[in-house]
């Protein structure tokens, strides 16, 4: 007879409910008898190990090492078990075959949002957050780029869900006898969440482990997920997203720390001949999808990946150390960072999270200074739901993808070569001066262009992989830009206009490193410049020169606010970044807390990451709309 059923039985004789030895008898049941959930909380307590394993190891290649680092140290083991049982123990409340679906399901569910992880962490060095649900409507372009981030290890995590669904119909029969085991529910869900409560407390209440948190955000997101498990990182998630979600209203405090960190950051540094030399004329920032610096001015079999790009280096400034500082928003990240200077949110998409926050931009600087300003991209507007945000940013006008013919699609939409035909006329037509904000399209991961625009000779081997494919992509891109700006001469416009351009973000470094590292005799150059973008800065008859100073996509704005003439006073107390033709630093703050370059001091070096810090609270609480 089943504890339940014992326990009927003793109520109809009059006898107490609970007693030491029915006690006994539920655990003596749950211990010999519950096999399926002990296997369901093993299993997953498994895949939580290889999981950290692979996220501690680029998120591919399973480290045995660093994967068992987890249980050398007790705390972590019995945290994701507490975790895993306290979930399960619902399962407790069901009776006959709901009970054994019930285990797959959770099951499933858990694997699938591992394997989820996996392949966010690979894209963007984070993992899948409650705020990634608002943003469904890219999904309609970024199938294929997200299909690419599965691995053949990440059958592992659902191979046994797959078998437990097959062999269902004849276990699943089994548990028709088996009856809701109110005794054990209780047990399980008191214990567990008693044990995460009190190390809570100890831990990252009292401070009695200091090495060591639990609920507690960091600089790393791994790190928060090897302490609390796969299941404690997403419901701590789910915490987070209920907190953010809620209006920030700034303390004098906060406020007083926003006014100081930029007091600090101003370095007051004389004029030099940079400043003004391009006052008065059109501005066109070219943002060109995924561009990494190490192809500039590589050849590949003799052959230039880039040779238009390498053409304008004689009449440009090249910044050749220049980071990308992109975030969970990534290329919308690139469009915030390049029109105000302030990094993007923690949390979620910017643009999705803040779409109509108010900040000193640059189309609003320049505005001031009689420009015409226009925002061009060749996909829809909401994706990554740019043209709402570009708008409260301050373009004046915004086209999107239903502007343009679709003649031609490659990838993720209309082709750059049609696209940046058709954005000549519009171009032409507009009032001088002007500030256009063009982005490309077609060098999106994962870079499978079609054969008939592979104007690069490869060998077999490299043609066939994800990095033969970008310098495909790319170069198809960098011919087209060559097209484009060839027609610009033709018009008229290139003699009064300077062209800055920019990738958005890495490609094939930031979503392929694993198959580049190893392919066979890779060239030295193939593994270099992770995070690293060019900025090119081109004004025709001008000599070129390399600008080796280190910094990132939010230098981007006072550095061509300062070439345009633009007095620092109009941005020095909103732009948090620098102008890198004059400036003593030597720096760029990456997205994931790493500082890149040198400092002059400890505490320069904390306040260059306390901006990131800062810029969450900016955002969050509208801090520009109330300085106006």
């Amino acid at each position: 007879m089943y504890p339940v059923e014992q326990t009927a039985a003793r109520i109809k004789e009059g006898y107490p409910v609970f007693s030491v030895q029915l006690l006994q008898e539920s655990l003596r049941h749950f211990l010999l008898r519950e096999k399926l959930f002990h296997y369901t909380w093993f299993a997953l307590l498994l895949k939580s190990i290889v999981f950290l394993g692979l996220v501690n190891n680029n998120g591919v290649q399973f480290s045995l090492m660093k994967a068992f680092q987890l249980v050398s140290n007790p705390p972590f083991l019995l945290v994701y078990i507490c975790f895993e049982v306290a979930l399960l123990s619902v399962t407790f409340l069901l009776r006959g075959q709901l009970r054994y679906w019930a285990l797959v399901m959770f099951n499933f569910i858990l694997s699938f949002i591992i394997v989820v992880d996996l392949m966010n962490f690979r894209a963007f060095g984070s993992f899948f957050s409650v705020f990634a649900l608002s943003q469904s409507s890219n999904l309609d372009n970024l199938w294929a780029s997200i299909i690419s981030m599965l691995r053949p290890i990440d059958l592992l995590f659902v191979i046994d869900v797959i078998l437990l669904v097959l062999v269902g119909y004849k276990v699943a029969p089994r548990f028709k006898s088996v009856v809701r085991n109110f005794t054990i529910f209780y047990i399980l869900i008191l214990s567990s969440s008693g044990y995460i409560l009190i190390n809570h407390l100890m831990v990252d209440v009292l401070g009695k482990n200091s090495g060591y948190f639990l609920f507690k955000r960091s600089w790393s997101p791994n790190q928060t997920m090897s302490n609390l498990s796969p299941l404690g990182y997403h419901l701590f998630d789910g915490y987070n997203y209920l907190e953010d979600s809620k209006s920030l209203v700034l303390t004098g405090e906060d406020k007083q720390q926003v006014e100081a960190w930029f007091l600090d950051k101003a370095e007051n540094l004389p004029l030099n001949s940079y400043f003004s030399m391009f006052e008065g004329k059109n501005l066109l920032v070219l943002q060109v999808e995924s561009l990494e610096t190490f192809v500039i001015g590589k050849r590949i079999n003799g052959q230039e990946i880039t040779p238009n790009l390498n053409k304008l280096l004689n009449n440009s400034l090249y910044f050749s150390n220049f980071y990308e500082q992109v975030w969970n928003g990534t290329s919308s990240d690139a469009d915030l960072m390049t029109n105000t200077s302030v990094y993007p949110v923690r949390q979620g998409s910017t643009f999705f999270r803040f779409p109509n926050n108010t900040y000193n931009s640059l189309p609003k600087i320049l505005e001031s200074h009689g420009y015409e300003t226009l925002a061009i991209h060749p996909d829809k507007g909401g994706y990554w739901n740019w043209r709402q945000a570009l708008t409260a940013i301050g373009f004046q006008r915004t086209i999107d993808e239903s502007y343009f013919q679709m003649d031609e699609r490659i990838g993720l939409g209309i082709s750059d070569g049609s696209y940046l035909r058709q954005v000549g006329p519009l171009i032409k037509e507009q009032k001088q001066p002007f500030y256009t904000f063009l982005v490309t399209l077609t060098s999106h991961s994962p870079f499978d262009l079609p054969a008939q625009y592979c104007g690069l000779n490869l060998d077999p081997g490299l043609n066939e992989s994800k990095l033969g494919g970008y310098f495909q992509s790319i170069h198809y891109t960098d011919q087209q830009i060559g097209a484009f700006i060839d027609k610009l001469e033709k018009d008229g416009l290139l003699n009064n206009t300077i062209i800055a351009l920019a990738g958005d973000h890495t490609g094939v470094h930031k979503f392929y490193d694993d198959e580049i590292k190893q392919m066979k005799n890779p060239e030295n150059w193939w593994l270099e410049g992770h995070n690293q973008i060019p900025l090119i800065i081109y004004s025709k008859g001008m000599s070129g020169k390399e600008i080796r100073t280190i910094g990132g996509q939010i230098d981007l704005l006072p550095t061509l606010a300062y070439l345009m003439g633009v007095d620092s006073q109009e941005y020095e107390g909103t732009a948090m970044g620098r102008n890198l033709l004059n400036t003593k630093r030597d720096f760029a703050v990456l997205s994931n807390g790493q500082l890149v370059g040198v400092y002059s001091s400890d505490k320069e070096r904390e306040d260059a990451l306390l901006g990131v810090g800062i810029a969450d609270k900016i955002i969050r609480s509208n801090y520009f709309e109330f300085l106006r």
